[in-house]
C-alpha cells in the first residue's frame, strides 16, 4: 500500500472518530427511510418534518 492511501484512511477514520466523540447522542436520531418488515410505517428520511 502506498503512503498516500494509508494517510487517507488514517484521516478518514480520525474524522469519523471525532464526529462520534462529539456527537451528543453517539448516533444520529432519524426516522427510518425504509421500514421493511418492522411493523412501523416508513416516515421518510431527512425531510420528513418529524
Amino acid at each position: 500500500m502506498s503512503r498516500g492511501v494509508i494517510i487517507f484512511w488514517l484521516l478518514a477514520v480520525g474524522c469519523i472518530a471525532l464526529d462520534l466523540q462529539h456527537s451528543p447522542y453517539g448516533y444520529r436520531v432519524e426516522p427510518p427511510a425504509l421500514a421493511l418488515g418492522s411493523g412501523e410505517a416508513a416516515s421518510g428520511a431527512h425531510c420528513s418534518g418529524r
